[in-house]
C-alpha cells in the first residue's frame, strides 16, 4: 500500500498526508484522482480516530489540505464524496462550506453494495482568501466569548 501511495504521488494523481494530533497519529487524508488539463480537479477522502472526533481536527486538516491543492499545487476544484448516513463526515465539509451538488447513486462498492454518495465541492474562486483562514473566522463567531482567552489557548480560538 505505501508502495502504490508514493507512486500515485510521484506520478501527481494523488497526495496522502498523515494527521497528528498532540504528537499521535490520529487519521489520514488523501487528495486523489487528480486530473490535470482543463480540469484541474481531485477529490479528498478522509477518516479520523473517535478519540480526538469533534474537536476541528479534521475540518482544520482538509482546510489545510485544499488549500494547499489550490495555492502550491494549481488545482481549481475539490470534491468530497460522503455515504448520506455518515453525518460527522458531512458536518465536517459542511462547516467548512462545501456546496452540496447531489447524489451519486452506487457510486463505490463497500462493504459488500454500491453505496449511494453525496457530493460536495469547493473552487479556489470561492475561497480567495483560503479554507483555513475562512474555518477559523467561523470558528471564531461561534466560540463563546470566554473561550477565546483560556489557558493554551492564547487568544486564538483557530487552535
Amino acid at each position: 500500500m505505501v508502495r502504490h501511495l508514493r507512486s500515485e504521488a510521484n506520478a501527481g494523481r494523488m497526495l496522502p498526508f498523515v494527521i497528528e494530533y498532540q504528537g499521535q497519529l490520529v487519521g489520514q487524508l488523501t487528495v486523489a484522482g487528480i486530473t490535470w488539463g482543463s480540469m484541474c480537479s481531485g477529490h479528498v477522502g478522509y477518516w479520523v480516530d473517535q478519540a480526538v472526533a469533534g474537536r476541528g481536527v479534521m475540518p482544520t486538516a482538509v482546510a489545510l489540505a485544499v488549500d494547499h491543492c489550490f495555492r502550491a499545487v494549481g488545482l481549481h476544484r475539490i470534491e468530497v464524496c460522503i455515504r448520506p448516513e455518515n453525518g460527522p463526515s458531512r458536518r465536517v465539509v459542511e462547516k467548512l462550506g462545501f456546496r452540496e451538488e447531489g447524489l451519486r447513486p452506487r457510486y463505490l462498492h463497500i462493504d459488500g453494495a454500491w453505496r449511494d454518495h453525496l457530493v460536495y465541492a469547493l473552487t479556489a474562486e470561492e475561497v480567495p482568501e483560503g479554507l483555513l483562514a475562512r474555518w477559523r473566522r467561523s470558528r471564531a463567531r461561534t466560540a463563546p466569548r470566554d473561550h477565546q482567552n483560556t489557558p493554551g489557548n492564547a487568544g486564538n480560538p483557530g487552535n
